[in-house]
């Protein structure tokens, strides 16, 4: 299993990008910006991520996907713990955005993080249609953090 970083043709991983934030105009206003890595395994991509420096000391995950046939298999959770071994010392603190819903708030709990705060409306004022994941109509976006310095 190796995990490298990708500096070129982000797009080109559409597929992931789009299973963890289904419209493009929102992944476009941070894919650019951000660092984005993707975790192969057997000489195929299995997962992806893209995390932003938020200021602060605040690194932000804004995308994380795992292709369907291998998820559960551990590879988001490598994702993470390589983000937290490789950005501990650098910033305080790793936050996500994600849905109120069982489908992603259990992972991201079981991986460290914690609530942190809510914005309310995000999904609803932000996406152009209606988003649904594990059947919960999402509204609200829950942050969640997790430390990676020890403070």
């Amino acid at each position: 299993m190796t995990i490298r970083i990708v500096e070129t043709d982000r797009w080109q991983y559409r597929a992931l990008l789009l299973l963890a934030d289904e419209q493009e105009d929102m992944v476009d206003r941070y894919l650019e910006r951000g660092t984005m890595y993707v975790l192969e395994d057997g000489g195929a991509v299995r997962a992806e991520c893209v995390v932003t420096d938020e200021g602060d000391g605040v690194l932000e995950l804004k995308n994380l996907a795992v292709a369907p046939a291998v998820q559960g298999r551990g590879y988001g959770r490598r994702l993470v713990e390589f983000l937290a071994e490789t950005y501990a010392g650098t910033f305080r603190t790793m936050q996500v955005g994600t849905g109120d819903s069982p489908a992603t708030r259990p992972f991201y709990e079981r991986c460290g993080f914690v609530f942190h705060h809510r914005i309310e409306r995000f999904f609803s004022d932000h996406y152009d249609h209606p988003i649904y994941e594990g059947g919960v109509l999402l509204r609200d976006m829950v942050c969640l953090r997790r430390p990676l310095s020890g403070d």
